[in-house]
């Protein structure tokens, strides 16, 4: 098990592979158990590097409040400790989110971004009204519930979904509320002409009501690709691993 101690917060973290770096940032609840198809797979080509994002999974709570710059100061200080000038920032649905804001912020320490089902704001009442149950229940504490509900739609078998369950149970209500509640309020939209890196936007085919954000992300991002994987909602990480990890290979060999 790999800690990193920084001030006032300890970072669990996972590396695994050689070769060029790629760092996956998962959405509230869920942890670094998110992205374990990757970890397993793309480690065959890649540096695969997860993490826990303060408060969730083994990485402690944290008195200072979660926002999308904090956690990009987390994953810079990740990349330092790992002595990485540069790697690929992939994450999903907001861990997507935190992508382009990571883009916007250090561009120079990105060699690109892989968004997987994300939004640049949140713009539609499914998605608005998603995210404010998830802050209504983290703010009562309950974790639990949370946990089995996420981990179980996000997982394609009993083991998977006893890993996730396990690890996103540990998590700080305070947190996962805070990273819900940022996560409902960002936006750059305006700044997306800004991002002059190239991008692969990833999503599912069967998630309609994402459609409308990968469309936005695709008009206004300078340098993209966008793909649909077939059969597949929002979970892509998951339950369209093989695909995913098949476009990731691709898209970064071609770069």
């Amino acid at each position: 098990m790999s800690m990193l101690n920084m001030k006032n917060a300890t970072l669990y973290y996972t590396e695994k592979g050689s070769g060029t770096p790629i760092v996956f940032i998962h959405p509230p609840v869920l942890t670094s158990v998110n992205f374990q198809y990757q970890l397993e797979e793309l480690s065959k080509k890649f540096r695969i590097i997860t993490f826990d994002i303060r408060g969730h999974g083994k990485s402690l709570y944290s008195p200072e409040p979660i926002t999308y710059p904090l956690i990009i100061k987390d994953i810079i200080s990740l990349l330092d400790h790992l002595n990485i000038d540069k790697a690929f920032i992939g994450g999903y649905s907001t861990g997507g989110s935190i992508v382009l804001e990571f883009m916007l912020r250090f561009p120079e320490r990105a060699l690109g971004g892989i968004p997987i089902g994300a939004m640049a704001d949140v713009h539609d009442d499914y998605l608005r009204k998603k995210i404010s149950l998830g802050i209504k229940l983290s703010s009562k504490g309950a974790i639990n519930l949370l946990a089995w509900s996420i981990s179980w739609s996000n997982s394609n078998n009993i083991k998977l979904f006893k890993h996730m369950f396990s690890e996103a149970k540990k998590g700080d209500y305070r947190n996962i509320e805070q990273y819900y509640r940022y996560s409902l309020k960002y936006n750059c939209v305006t700044q997306l002409h800004e991002i002059n890196l190239p991008i692969m936007l990833v999503y599912g085919k069967k998630d309609k009501p994402f459609l409308s954000y990968a469309r936005q992300l695709h008009d206004k991002l300078l340098q993209n690709e966008l793909h649909f994987i077939e059969n597949v909602d929002h979970r892509v990480p998951t339950k369209g691993a093989k695909e995913l990890n098949q476009l990731i290979t691709q898209f970064i060999n071609t770069k």
